[in-house]
């Protein structure tokens, strides 16, 4: 599945979340985290249960909960969500900052007193965890690796510039470890909901590196984020070739093969495959 788009809501305001697929989003996220004050976070806890175990909840999209980055407050999160008998319209967990390869099994501990096999987002979004995202990404548990500007910029303390070169190494950093353990890679948001151009802009930018999906804050950045990352008519009819003449050299034993005068080998399968993904999630393959 395409993870164009991630979509976040505050968890102490779950109808949002049950709005949240109607904006389009690949992916759901009902955040307990920054987006909760302490003395909310066991209300939203309890009201986030209710709706995950509401059976008229059952979204096509991918569902996710931003747990707590601190110990305490992250382990009474996985107790609601997965101590409960309810069968929870739950697909994933998102771990913010995570900083190491540590930060990721504690959840995987925690979760397997509960049986738990659900896959981990990881957010990148300090200098440990950026110098530290090759261990993270390679965790057998995490499925995806996020890049968090905003609280890396905090961090170390970087001035916040448009066009982010302040963040671009370590933006860089992010989708090689992703692509290196072979995981979707999610890039940082754009805060200001209003900057349509500039969400567009930076959504192809980071498309170019080689992210697989943004984050947004915002039902209205989603479309503008998915149209970003769906392919046009050229490149999907590019994609059906390379897959079709794939399909025929692999029935016949070749692993190099020709379409149209270019030599097509693994690599371009790959970027076949991924637009594919993408054309498939915005409804234009069939």
């Amino acid at each position: 599945m395409a993870r164009r788009s991630l979509l976040f809501s505050p968890g102490d305001r779950p109808e949002l979340l049950r709005k949240g697929p109607a904006s389009g989003a690949d992916i759901v996220c009902s955040d307990l985290e920054d987006a909760v004050a302490p003395e909310r976070k066991p209300e939203a806890r309890e009201g986030l249960v209710d709706l995950l175990s509401d059976s008229t909840f059952d979204p096509d999209c991918e569902v996710c909960v931003r747990i707590n980055s601190e110990r305490a407050a992250a382990a009474a999160d996985l107790e609601a969500l997965l101590g409960t008998d309810a069968d929870l319209r739950l697909d994933s967990l998102m771990l913010p900052k995570a900083e190491s390869a540590a930060d990721v099994e504690r959840v995987v501990e925690e979760t397997s007193r509960w049986a738990a096999d659900l896959p981990l987002l990881a957010i990148c979004e300090s200098a440990a965890g950026v110098l530290h995202a090759e261990e993270i990404a390679a965790h057998e548990a995490v499925d995806a690796l996020l890049f968090g500007a905003e609280d890396l910029s905090a961090d170390i303390g970087a001035t916040r510039t448009r066009d982010r070169t302040e963040v671009l190494h370590a933006r860089e950093h992010v989708v090689l470890a992703a692509a290196a353990a072979g995981v979707d890679a999610i890039d940082t948001l754009v805060t200001d909901i209003e900057a349509t151009d500039h969400l567009a802009e930076d959504t192809r930018f980071g498309l170019e590196l080689g992210y697989d999906g943004k984050m947004c804050i915002h039902p209205a950045q989603v479309a503008v984020v998915n149209e970003a990352f769906t392919p046009d008519a050229d490149r999907v009819e590019w994609a059906r070739r390379i897959l079709e003449a794939a399909a025929e050299a692999e029935r016949e034993g070749r692993g190099v093969f020709r379409v149209e005068g270019e030599m097509v080998d693994a690599p371009l399968v790959t970027q076949a495959e991924r637009v594919r993904d993408r054309a498939q999630a915005a409804g234009i393959w069939d």
